[in-house]
């Protein structure tokens, strides 16, 4: 009531809400209880990460950075009470990702087996590749990544305007040229571009270990279709990309904050580079 005291007339307040005016002074000058002092604070802090992250965070991942930069050990029951109370969301909102299907050269195991644990870095790769339209006639970016299960860093990723073998193959490149003398096994599902002879050839060049998913089993390649989920409902769906320029830097963007400033709790609210950093 304190807000719509500076807008509105108390006498019309107080009548409408059907309460004496005397009460509600009575209200306004008592002493506060330490509870009430806490929850404003908190509250007040809350709204500026909430800003600060542009609406994108609910309350876990709000008080997950709230403890972690301010010292305190708040609980998630606590942090959602308050951000309820004032309407306090996040405006993110997910699409479910289609699926193609397609004729494949060779297949391989899926040796991975939904082990989405790994006890050291480039001990497990995950790859796919995602589209993403901007522009009025509704132009297509395509953007590959490679995540390690260790860290779930992005160790390397490409953007490209066909999803094409070039796409997956400099994406594998990129990752080879920056951890060299590395042997991972290499998970992705059945798309064409890991389907292909080729692509195999690049794999055993490389001692790397393939592994694929299932038919129709998108959660054998879960945790690289929850970051693709991460990036389209925490930057993609927030804005409108009107050039493919404006695009791209968005997505290097994002991906830079998300290696590099993103806490994770799996991480014990670490950064992908910061945990990577600590393992090396």
């Amino acid at each position: 009531m304190d807000y719509f005291k500076d807008v509105y007339d108390i006498k019309w307040l107080c009548e409408l809400l059907g309460i004496a005016r005397s009460s509600y002074y009575k209200w306004s000058n008592r002493i506060k209880p330490a509870y009430e002092i806490k929850n404003e604070e908190t509250l007040e802090t809350i709204q500026t990460y909430y800003t600060h992250f542009k609406k994108r965070y609910g309350y876990r991942r709000i008080r997950d950075n709230i403890n972690l930069y301010t010292g305190t050990n708040h609980s998630d029951n606590y942090i959602y009470r308050l951000m309820r109370a004032y309407n306090l969301k996040s405006i993110i909102r997910r699409k479910r990702p289609g699926f193609v299907k397609t004729k494949p050269e060779q297949i391989g195991e899926n040796k991975l087996n939904r082990v989405f644990t790994a006890s050291n870095p480039n001990e497990k790769w995950l790859s796919d590749v995602t589209e993403f339209k901007y522009g009025y006639a509704g132009q297509k970016l395509y953007l590959c990544a490679i995540l390690d299960l260790y860290d779930n860093s992005i160790v390397a990723y490409h953007i490209h305007h066909r999803n094409d073998n070039h796409l997956v193959f400099t994406t594998l490149k990129k990752t080879v040229k920056n951890n060299p003398n590395t042997h991972p096994m290499f998970h992705s599902d059945r798309g064409y571009q890991y389907t292909s002879r080729a692509f195999k050839s690049l794999l055993d060049k490389h001692n790397i270990v393939q592994s694929m998913s299932r038919v129709g089993k998108c959660i054998d390649n879960g945790p690289i279709e929850n970051l693709w989920g991460i990036i389209k409902s925490e930057m993609y769906y927030l804005e409108t990309f009107d050039t493919s320029e404006k695009l791209t830097k968005a997505i290097d963007d994002y991906i830079r904050f998300y290696n590099e400033a993103r806490i994770q709790r799996k991480l014990k609210s670490h950064t992908p580079l910061e945990y990577r950093h600590m393992a090396i």
